[in-house]
């Protein structure tokens, strides 16, 4: 069996790509979320990562959370510290939930193969729509908590998504030309549920405007 850790950002993809990891029968041993100090981060997830300590905890596996300054190159080397902290807990892989991104893939990769590490990335280059679609189908529950991209269809921003939001995304996506999965940032999204989760974790926030054309929702508490 091949000991890995999860890159675990909280979001649907890092969510999907743990739950991949699982049924293709890896052993999990960690997960590994990168706390950025600045919003601007070229790598990481910034808003609510903090929480994943929650969903870690309700999918019974242990998390090791690692600060990182958020800027270009030295988040690269706080990466390449979580990196060695999962190798001396035994991980022989990293497991990655990169869609579009060759800047994110190819340096999780790089840095992986320094330390002797072998990356996975099971959503990349996978259908976006389609991929969208089958998170609902599959049993995932996740709230949008930020947008910022014109067209999107800001109603959502603070709710669960169900398999009638994301036929409104896909096509608000196809009109205004902005990628269905999120992968050009387009928006963040924070997992409540998933085949993994003992439970539904409920969540406490507020939405706010940030701008005409940017909404987020502030995660006060997860419980």
């Amino acid at each position: 069996m091949k000991e890995v850790c999860v890159l675990y950002s909280g979001g649907k993809d890092s969510t999907y790509s743990l739950h991949w990891a699982v049924f293709k029968g890896f052993d999990v041993i960690c997960l590994i979320t990168l706390l950025p100090r600045r919003e601007d981060s070229w790598m990481f997830q910034y808003p609510n990562v903090i929480f994943t300590k929650k969903q870690a905890e309700v999918m019974g596996f242990e998390i090791i959370q690692q600060e990182t300054t958020g800027e270009k190159d030295r988040e690269l080397n706080d990466l390449k510290i979580a990196f060695e902290k999962a190798k001396k807990k035994g991980a022989k892989g990293i497991v990655a939930g990169a869609l579009l991104s060759d800047y994110q893939r190819l340096n999780i990769s790089i840095i992986a193969e320094e330390l002797g590490l072998k990356t996975y990335t099971p959503l990349w280059r996978k259908d976006q729509k389609e991929y969208m679609y089958s998170l609902v189908r599959d049993g995932f529950k996740f709230i949008i908590t930020s947008a910022s991209a014109y067209g999107f269809p800001f109603e959502l921003v603070g709710k669960v998504i169900e398999m009638e939001d994301i036929k409104k995304i896909v096509y608000a996506a196809e009109r205004y030309g902005f990628n269905p999965a999120f992968e050009g940032g387009e928006a963040e999204t924070f997992v409540v549920y998933a085949p993994l989760f003992s439970r539904e974790l409920k969540i406490r926030g507020h939405k706010e405007r940030v701008s005409e054309f940017e909404w987020k929702y502030v995660i006060e508490d997860v419980y």
